[in-house]
């Protein structure tokens, strides 16, 4: 069946809705036992169920055993995350005439003026670690000067993902091709929580709530853009990928560690003597300035410590942690391992060349998403400029580039800048005070700065 025969059927709003929702793609899921959630938050980690590691009852009640839970999975995707978008994903237009460069400034508007930096930053680790992301680019009825012209629509963007509770339900026709793009999700509404659902076409927008109690209908509205107003995204697994048991070993690791410090870590005082010692009728040290003890003769007295081995825990747990960062190519950025070797810049950087390919293995997706993005916007463009425009919007070419993130030296780049160009300034003198930034009035700096120097050379020539 195929979406118009979905949409324009006599199906009840229930069945219409059970058709939409036929998952068409093969992605994780997020929520439930078996959840990407189990792995992403570290409460519902094997070593914090207390069913499988439940805690020790005596005859003096429940003794809490050591749980340690490490986020490790959640620190993956925000280092993914940071390696995407810490040097800003860049929306470079190549326009060949006046109007695609009105075009390119108003499309570069729209996109900072939804602060789009911060949009990439949150939607990027929904992506890595939830596997779907959806963002809806919507316009309000507003008369405005914000995008440097006047525009009657306000254009707007959200973002759906199955870490913010959403269904997300694209359909693909046998080309790839998407051809509808369905989301439900839930939305606080008075005292109540409201389901809806939103089916969206090239044409159509249809939604459904649930506020009555049962599904029905209450938009049914076309779409202007002749384009889903949707853009979509997914992976076939996280990017901790299949790494988390090795997490939960760490925690065991660690946590049944913690247990055997607990109960062998208190001093014991020992005293070796071949008759029976009194003991346990000492006085509060509050009490009494001074303490005298009496053993036989020959006895010694002592504190026992135990030997415990730590090195095969240090090693066995060390050796997982850099495994696990190993395996997924990302840097161990902690603080502990970024100062154990004093490195140079330039070794610096060479640590990051597993990352920086681990990124251009995983951008593809993102390049794809966010040039979907732009056609969405040029869409919204064409309502803006008018027919005059449309083919000029079609014509401006984008380029979607994501710089990996690495360590750099501002003082290295512009000695090689200086080689390569003959040893000549790269910058005025003017441009390096507001550089600098500590001025409060750049041209009276630069002002005394001359007159400085025309001073020193008078008084060279005296």
């Amino acid at each position: 069946m195929t979406i118009e025969e979905i949409l324009n059927s006599d199906m009840t709003a229930e069945q219409k809705i059970a058709a939409l929702s036929e998952k068409t793609v093969n992605v994780p899921v997020w929520g439930g036992r078996k959840g990407l959630e189990m792995e992403y938050n570290p409460k519902f980690h094997p070593v914090m169920d207390r069913q499988k590691y439940p805690d020790i009852v005596n005859e003096d009640g429940i003794q809490q055993v050591t749980r340690i839970a490490l986020g490790f999975q959640k620190l993956a995707s925000k280092r993914m995350t940071e390696l995407v978008t810490a040097i800003p994903v860049k929306r470079v237009f190549k326009p060949e005439n006046d109007k695609q460069k009105e075009v390119a400034t108003f499309i570069t508007s729209v996109l900072d003026k939804n602060r789009i930096d911060s949009v990439d930053i949150d939607r990027v680790n929904r992506f890595f670690a939830g596997c779907e992301i959806m963002t809806l680019w919507y316009a309000l009825e507003q008369n405005n000067t914000l995008y440097g012209r006047k525009s009657p629509l306000k254009i707007r963007c959200r973002t759906f993902s199955p870490m913010l509770g959403d269904d997300l339900y694209p359909l693909f026709d046998e080309y790839g091709d998407m051809i509808a793009m369905s989301v439900g999700y839930q939305r606080k509404k008075g005292r109540k929580n409201v389901k809806f659902f939103d089916a969206y076409t090239a044409n159509k927008h249809i939604k459904w709530s649930s506020e009555s109690g049962s599904w029905q209908e209450i938009e049914n509205e076309d779409i202007t853009l002749l384009k889903i107003p949707a853009i979509y995204a997914c992976r076939p697994f996280p990017i901790w990928e299949f790494t988390s048991d090795t997490v939960y070993e760490i925690e065991w690791s660690l946590s049944r560690n913690g247990n055997y410090i607990r109960e062998n870590s208190k001093p014991l005082f020992c005293v070796f003597a071949d008759e029976a010692i009194s003991y346990g009728d000492e006085k509060s040290p509050d009490k009494e300035a001074r303490a005298v003890m009496q053993y036989p003769k020959g006895s010694t007295a002592q504190y026992v410590t135990w030997q415990q081995a730590v090195e095969n825990l240090k090693f066995h747990v060390s050796e997982l942690r850099n495994l696990y960062f190993t395996m997924l190519q990302l840097p161990d950025w902690s603080y502990e391992k970024m100062s154990q070797v004093a490195l140079s810049g330039e070794s610096r950087k060479q640590l990051f060349i597993d990352a920086q390919l681990k990124v251009n293995d995983e951008k593809g997706p993102l390049i794809e998403f966010f040039d979907r993005e732009i056609n969405v916007i040029k869409a919204y463009a064409k309502i803006v400029f008018g027919e005059s425009y449309a083919a000029d919007i079609d014509a401006l070419k984008a380029e979607i580039i994501i710089t990996p993130f690495t360590i750099s030296d501002e003082k290295d780049d512009i000695n090689n800048l200086m080689t390569a160009n003959g040893g000549k300034p790269l910058m005025s003198q003017r441009e390096s005070i507001e550089r600098y930034g500590k001025s409060d009035d750049v041209d009276k700096t630069l002002k005394e700065i001359k007159e400085e120097e025309m001073y020193d050379s008078l008084e060279m020539t005296e």
